[in-house]
């Protein structure tokens, strides 16, 4: 959050180009006051208190988790709604077949009947944010428009919010317009619409996060895509870690994974007592925004200022430096609480939960005590492992981008791209395989590109030709790797231990784009040897790590067949560079 700044003009007067659309907006929504916010400390508290004081925010215990506060959302409105997410662009064509499409004309009709009124004895939040350090050349700035206090409260950690960001708009007047509103949490009556030819998001009749917090999905991808291939960046479902060797060489590393793969966990990593002298530094955990340096590297910051994580599965065990983050200064909301209020969720060894996600007394036949879906907001400046280079205007160099999803046997544990071509190609063709938890079905492959599927604000076969094109301007470009994790023996054991062990193939990454290790060639890209990677402290027997590094040529070429039906569902807007780099590794399968 920002600091606080001598109030020498009104909020309200900063930028012409703001005060003109919250005027509208005001004269549409009807509430009944409006709340410029500065984004400072003293606001923050204020807030938090009334909040308390008017029963929409649970003080937790003091003793042993300060300053931390639950809040409990309609339990209709509990995740993200892709379904009810929309992207608004004049030609359908634009939008492709990865979004769900509606015209601009008529979506702006649906949307003004429902924001007709709708704050009526409300409060309007204007929350001037930046997405990305506030003195960046790389970050871009948005307004958002809210009748949540709860979402004000949680834009004031997640982005730069305040009169630093209204500053920053009004020296150079370009803003994302973010208008929002619960509405009546009718599930029927709930929308996110996005417009990005205009830069405007619209989003009713939802208060979860991934739906309110405008500047998170909503701006820093979907719109931010959008902008980046307009402007000649990436806007990326990644997160950013630093990794030091014990040699003190620290390289930067963009990953994206989807769902359920181990994004948080490596964004976080601890590395194993065995591995001694690596140091790891969490830059971001979910969003990356990479821009070609003038020296021909990628370069990249975190748009983001915060965390807004899964609670359920986080201790000690699984990821210490987040279980650390979160006792302290931190939003929860919908997990349990125990009976002297401290906040309680699925996978802690210890406390007994008495009231769950919904306020009721906790009995374990009406499901979890949490929501699965429960979430942690806190500062990133809380993280034990935090970047010096986080708030660096210049953002960090990036080495490599890695790419991952949950494969039970197609995919080996990691394969280096053969060149960047080849890597989009590897980053479009991402899957992974759902679990019965999910979907009821094991083993279903989904394809999701960059991990971008829910995010990417327009066609994928445009957005894989930007990909190709940034690459085409990098004299220096990252290496493009593959990773799973996941891969399990006949009797559906996992081979690899995964967690901080992750170091291991992380460091032969690192050692490849030093130049420094070697590579076996296969039909699908470079491979480790079994001598290459440093497997000591690792009860992992030679056998297990031989199955890792295999490629079965039969599953590949039923693989690559697959690919090619997918890629193909993108009709004649899809680069021909792909469909060569699948006919190449097809013919090198044999």
């Amino acid at each position: 959050m920002a600091t606080a700044a001598p109030l020498l003009i009104p909020l309200s007067q900063l930028s012409r180009a703001v005060t003109d659309w919250v005027e509208s907006a005001r004269a549409l929504t009807q509430p009944a006051g409006v709340r410029w916010c500065e984004g400072t400390e003293e606001e923050f508290r204020e807030l938090t208190s009334r909040l308390v004081r008017d029963g929409e925010l649970v003080k937790l215990n003091a003793e042993h988790f300060p300053d931390c506060h639950l809040y409990r959302s309609n339990p209709s409105d509990v995740a993200r709604v892709e379904h009810l997410t929309y992207i608004c662009t004049a030609s359908r064509q634009d939008a492709g077949p990865n979004n769900n499409w509606m015209d601009p004309k008529e979506a702006r009709a649906k949307m003004r009947g429902l924001f007709s009124g709708c704050m009526r004895g409300r409060t309007m939040y204007v929350i001037p944010y930046c997405m990305g350090p506030i003195d960046s050349p790389l970050s871009r700035c948005g307004v958002e428009i809210t009748d949540s206090a709860y979402v004000a409260l949680n834009m004031m950690v997640m982005t730069r919010a305040g009169r630093a960001a209204l500053e920053r708009i009004a020296g150079n007047g370009g803003f994302v317009r973010g208008l929002h509103s619960i509405g009546e949490l009718d599930p029927n009556r709930r929308f996110i619409m996005h417009f990005p030819e205009e830069l405007t998001i619209e989003s009713f009749g939802s208060g979860y996060g991934g739906n309110a917090l405008l500047g998170k999905k909503c701006h820093a991808l979907r719109i931010a895509s959008w902008q980046a291939r307009s402007e000649g960046w990436l806007a990326e479902h990644m997160l950013i870690v630093g990794l030091q060797s014990p040699k003190g060489e620290t390289h930067y590393v963009a990953c994206a994974f989807p769902s359920a793969c181990g994004k948080t966990n490596l964004a976080m990593l601890i590395p194993p007592a065995s591995l001694p002298g690596w140091k790891v530094f969490t830059v971001g955990d979910d969003i990356a925004w990479l821009h070609p340096g003038p020296d021909g590297r990628l370069w990249a910051i975190n748009p983001e200022a915060g965390y807004f994580g899964v609670v359920p599965g986080t201790n000690p065990e699984t990821n210490r430096n987040a279980y650390e983050m979160i006792r302290r200064d931190t939003l929860f909301t919908n997990v349990a609480v125990t009976a002297d209020n401290q906040p309680w969720w699925e996978g802690l060894s210890h406390g007994t939960p008495v009231t769950d996600w919904q306020g009721r007394p906790y009995e374990p036949a009406k499901g979890p005590a949490a929501h699965p879906n429960s979430r942690f907001t806190v500062a990133a400046r809380r993280n034990p492992s935090y970047s010096p280079h986080a708030e660096d205007p210049r953002g960090v160099p990036i080495s490599a981008l890695v790419f991952g999803g949950r494969r039970r046997e197609v995919a080996p544990l990691v394969y280096e791209a053969r060149n960047w071509q080849h890597g989009v190609l590897v980053g479009a063709s991402v899957a992974s395989e759902t679990t019965a938890a999910a979907v009821g079905q094991v083993g279903v492959v989904r394809r999701d590109p960059m991990a971008m599927q829910p995010f990417c604000g327009y066609n994928f076969a445009d957005y894989w030709r930007h990909w190709l094109e940034v690459g085409s301007k990098l004299a220096r470009a990252p290496k493009i790797f593959h990773v799973n994790w996941f891969r399990r023996d006949a009797h559906g054991k996992f081979l690899w231990p995964g967690f901080g062990d992750n170091l291991r193939v992380l460091a032969w990454m690192l050692d490849r784009c030093s130049g420094r290790a070697d590579a076996a060639a296969s039909g699908i890209g470079l491979l480790p040897r079994v001598q290459d990677l440093d497997t000591r402290g690792l009860s992992l027997d030679e056998g297990a790590l031989r199955a890792l590094l295999s490629v079965d040529p039969a599953l590949w070429r039923k693989e690559v067949a697959d690919i090619r039906t997918y890629l193909q569902s993108y009709g004649s807007r899809l680069p021909q560079a792909l469909l060569a780099e699948l006919e190449n590794t097809e013919r090198q399968l044999g």
